[in-house]
């Protein structure tokens, strides 16, 4: 039994060194990803609501699928929201995605206008 829970604890161990170096492996090989840089669908959604929402003075896409561009969470202040209720401002969103949002699983939208 002690051999086993030395073992496990060895195993925990280095599961947890190499989360802390930001090495995931794979099939034996590691592998590094910067947890600081956009995926390419990230990149694309930024792209297409800077260019429908240009006053925007706050705008964040997160993929929250872990990578596969399944799911998105995107956060977004705008002027061009003052006067609409938060429906028709994720409506807004929703057209501009109308696209993208084919191939997803899921999306979270958060909006807001900017306080003055």
């Amino acid at each position: 039994m002690l051999a086993r829970t030395r073992s496990l604890t060895s195993s925990v161990t280095s599961a947890l060194r190499l989360l802390r170096s930001n090495q995931v492996v794979v099939s034996a090989h590691v592998t590094r990803r910067c947890l600081c840089t956009q995926t390419d669908g990230e990149i694309r959604i930024v792209e297409i609501l800077k260019e429908k929402f240009p006053l925007a003075s706050s705008l964040k896409v997160v993929d929250i699928s872990g990578g596969c561009g399944a799911m998105y969470e995107i956060h977004i202040e705008s002027s061009e929201f003052k006067g609409k209720r938060t429906i028709q401002q994720h409506q807004l969103v929703n057209q501009a995605l109308k696209e993208e949002i084919q191939g997803m699983h899921g999306l979270r939208i958060f909006t807001d206008v900017p306080k003055q």
